[in-house]
């Protein structure tokens, strides 16, 4: 339901918030989502809405003005529910409103402890799901019938998404623009909101599991060397050349920033350098394989159909930013 591709209205993301509600989850959708546009139209509009209208609580003692009840729901294509301070016995009426939605076929998500919600409606029941990292042992002894993975950021199952807290949010409202309108508009939406760039996970994958956050800044200025020189042949000796280091201390470095060694790192950058030239140019395959770094059309078919279960034409064919403009 998007606007650019159908000639519809915005996909409808309503965002639930359970009280006391977590301001900044209520904020990362509203920052992330409003900055997408595409052919110069909205992508997204946010709705907030809580089960009783009016003044609702915040973790943080304070108080915010909801004034839209459940029946924002009507029309939507996405709910997510934001994270809660009271975990256990949610609204009832929140309860039954999101297990509707669910039936209905609407994707359904949560950020952080927003997850009790999702698995007190029976929607993470034999499902692959993930809160805050402090929360997962709780969330897996009130409803044993989960698999609660407690190392990532985000958990796609079918139609359920789950995230962990904080910044993980935003990670996860990331993944749903880049499924939605691709990756070269969700790089757009990090580059606004000063975030880092949307992490990786196929669209055919049930459990994503993306490349956890940058924690320092030693290889900064190689990482940043290395993404401008993606169409070149670049080895570990050229990447440790480059930060004045040895092999050794560039892989130990590079893998305490990054969570991964330099090679993987450089591979995923090489992908997602893929997809936005074949989201916003007309470039032959062959082409667009030399200038990612990927060498030929058949390595760049045999990585993007691993990372997004589409061929490259299909994934051109399905998020090309061409055909409007």
């Amino acid at each position: 339901m998007t606007l650019s591709r159908t000639g519809r209205r915005p996909h409808r993301i309503v965002v639930i918030a359970p009280s006391p509600v977590s301001m900044f989850n209520l904020a990362i959708p509203e920052m992330l989502f409003e900055k997408v546009e595409i052919d110069g139209l909205p992508g997204y509009e946010v709705v907030v809405c809580t089960p009783e209208p009016g003044p609702i609580t915040t973790t943080g003692g304070l108080t915010l003005e909801v004034p839209r009840g459940l029946e924002a729901l009507d029309g939507a294509d996405t709910v997510l529910i934001a994270g809660t301070g009271h975990r256990y016995l949610p609204d009832p009426r929140t309860v039954e409103a999101v297990r509707e939605v669910a039936a209905a076929g609407l994707r359904v998500a949560s950020i952080c402890s927003g997850a009790f919600v999702l698995a007190e409606a029976g929607l993470l029941e034999g499902r692959s799901a993930t809160t805050y990292w402090q929360l997962t042992q709780e969330l897996r002894e009130r409803y044993p019938a989960l698999d609660v993975q407690g190392d990532v950021l985000y958990v796609q199952d079918g139609q359920v998404m789950t995230s962990s807290g904080y910044a993980a949010g935003i990670d996860l409202c990331l993944h749903m623009i880049r499924t939605d309108y691709g990756a070269a508009a969700a790089n757009t939406v990090a580059r606004l909101a000063l975030v880092a760039p949307v992490r990786p996970g196929g669209q055919t994958q049930f459990t994503q599991t993306p490349l956890p956050p940058e924690r320092g800044t030693a290889c900064a200025d190689t990482r940043g060397w290395a993404m401008r020189r993606l169409d070149q042949p670049l080895t570990l000796t050229d990447l440790a050349r480059h930060a004045g280091v040895s092999v050794r201390t560039l892989t130990r470095r590079f893998h305490a920033e990054s969570g991964v060694s330099p090679l993987q790192w450089l591979l995923h950058q090489r992908i997602e350098r893929a997809k936005e030239l074949l989201e916003t140019t007309a470039l032959p395959m062959d082409q667009v394989a030399r200038a990612c770094g990927l060498g030929t059309a058949d390595s760049l078919r045999q990585h993007v159909v691993r990372r997004t279960g589409l061929t490259p034409s299909a994934y051109r064919a399905q998020f090309s930013r061409l055909g409007a403009a």
